[in-house]
């Protein structure tokens, strides 16, 4: 009897012989296919109901419709000005509140006395709709460029700073009564032990702070633009286009989803030190 347990279980501990798959040589070579399997589905679906009668295509155009209509703005209406038009004022606004959420975040999560003078004035501010900016903003500043990135930094900076104050507060105390055991100074001990472990948090915020800036320029380009792609959207309203306003929304998503992973692929080698789950996976 225990002859018969052992054989079976050396059996079972041989490999197993090699299946044969027809698609094996295809693993890992159609990943970049994966995220756009939804988006060509639901367009396929749009697709076929407005074909077919189910929707309403003047008021909900197919993406068919749509994509003629980015061509026809491309070569009639200078879509290539508009689009530098929105990039420019996002990448401006988002770059400005980026640095002023950094310093006065890495001040706050650093100097408590700081962070009790500081940091109550800032979440109130926080909660202040971002359309209620608009009016002062025009009373300031008028309708040209300066309110529009004003804005913009003013969406992009909340997340930003919130992320980095909150992350160097969530440092690891272990870490942190190390560095003062070896007496590192204020810019040692941010340099080498708060701003390391608050990046993965800080670099999160960057990129929710440039999700919000794409949102507030649509606000921000309703002040008076005579470009961008909110002012297309004004212009699809006013002359009852509804593949134009569509369009305008599309390319919002495209600019938007193309910003994020280029932060996200910028800020990778910075965070190839980590040994978390997604680590695992790679």
């Amino acid at each position: 009897m225990s002859s018969i347990t052992a054989d079976t279980a050396l059996n079972s501990a041989k490999p197993s012989a090699r299946r044969f798959r027809p698609f094996q040589f295809l693993k890992g070579r159609l990943t970049w296919i994966e995220p756009l399997i939804l988006p060509l589905l639901i367009a396929g679906i749009w697709e076929g109901a407005a074909k077919w009668g189910w929707i309403d295509a003047l008021l909900l155009p197919p993406p068919s419709a749509v994509a003629e209509e980015i061509a026809y703005l491309w070569h009639n209406q200078d879509l290539d000005l508009h689009i530098q038009a929105t990039v420019w004022r996002v990448a401006v606004g988002f770059a400005a509140g980026a640095i002023v959420a950094t310093i006065l975040g890495a001040i706050t999560g650093y100097a408590e006395r700081a962070f009790r003078a500081i940091d109550p004035t800032i979440q109130a501010l926080r909660s202040i709709p971002s359309i209620a900016w608009v009016p002062l903003f025009i009373l300031w500043f008028g309708i040209f460029e300066a309110p529009k990135v004003l804005l913009i930094a003013v969406g992009a900076f909340f997340p930003i700073y919130l992320g980095l104050s909150t992350a160097i507060h969530g440092a690891d105390r272990k870490l942190v009564e190390v560095g003062r055991v070896y007496r590192l100074s204020a810019a040692a001990m941010i340099t080498r032990i708060l701003l390391p472990s608050s990046l993965p948090a800080y670099l999160t915020g960057l990129r929710n702070g440039l999700a919000l800036g794409w949102m507030f320029v649509v606000a921000a380009e309703f002040m008076g633009a005579s470009e961008g792609l909110g002012f297309l959207l004004i212009d699809g309203q006013m002359t009852g286009r509804a593949q134009t306003i569509i369009a305008s929304i599309f390319l919002f998503a495209c600019l938007g989803k193309a910003s994020d992973w280029l932060l996200a692929g910028l800020s990778k080698p910075l965070l190839s030190w980590q040994d978390d789950f997604q680590s695992t996976r790679a």
